[in-house]
């Protein structure tokens, strides 16, 4: 598909769907008088993050105070399912991040409660949901359908089906999914954003987040190097955050004081 079929054809889907309406001008906006706010304030935070970096398993020591169990050895039947899912999924997506991080986060916390934003295959879903099922906790997730690829079905689809009646997902942008989450999670034990990568997405979203966000809960944040959001963020808020090197990205994570 050529960028120009890729961009119709979401704009067609966007005027399908009169709910989706809000972030198609937001997105119109954006794209025509701030293109550049994706990557805000990079260079300055891409240094701040290789200086400052740790592996995974330092950063779950460092964090929780706990020992990092490979994900591969965890849950060996349901990764390799997982995957194979994946491999048959029609539709490119995002690819697996740090579930070693997502779980320990889920199991220091002893959640009850997650809000993620992004789910795409569903991998940072899968993480959290295997923790949050030994509580009979509930998951609450943002996703914004996949308009140019019709891929509104395959997301979540590594989640197997006796992990979904601990999911609750909501299909928009998260200045309108997150308010309806949080009627319903007041208050929460770990935050996970993946989504919205504009610098005015991150900064407003991490604000909502952290608000909702318990005492003691964990925040945390993929692909915190395309821009300074979340440095900046954690600057305002005087927060000392961990940031892991992923895979030659950066994720940012801090318990909540």
């Amino acid at each position: 598909m050529s960028e120009l079929q890729r961009v119709t054809k979401t704009f067609t889907g966007y005027l399908k769907r009169p709910d989706l309406y809000p972030e198609l001008g937001r997105k119109v906006i954006k794209n025509i008088f701030n293109r550049k706010s994706a990557f805000r304030g990079k260079e300055k935070t891409l240094a701040w993050a290789k200086s400052n970096a740790v592996s995974q398993e330092t950063a779950i020591a460092e964090l929780f105070g706990i020992e990092m169990k490979p994900f591969d050895l965890l849950f060996p039947e349901e990764l390799r399912t997982a995957k194979k899912r994946e491999a048959e999924c029609p539709v490119k997506m995002g690819g697996a991040g740090a579930l070693e991080l997502i779980y320990a986060a889920c199991e220091f916390t002893h959640a009850q409660s997650v809000v993620e934003t992004g789910v795409a295959y569903g991998w940072s879903s899968l993480a959290a949901l295997l923790s949050l099922q030994k509580r009979t906790g509930v998951l609450y997730s943002s996703d914004m359908p996949y308009l140019s690829q019709d891929g509104d079905r395959y997301v979540g689809s590594v989640v197997p089906e006796d992990l979904k009646s601990h999911w609750k997902l909501f299909r928009h942008a998260d200045k309108e999914s997150l308010p309806k989450i949080f009627v319903e999670a007041i208050s929460v034990d770990v935050v996970h954003y993946d989504s919205d990568k504009s610098y005015e997405g991150r900064a407003w979203a991490y604000v909502e987040l952290h608000r909702h966000l318990k005492k003691g809960g964990v925040f945390i944040s993929d692909d915190i190097g395309d821009n300074s959001a979340f440095q900046d963020f954690c600057e305002k808020e005087n927060i000392k955050p961990t940031i892991v090197d992923f895979e030659g990205k950066f994720v940012g994570a801090f318990v909540k004081s």
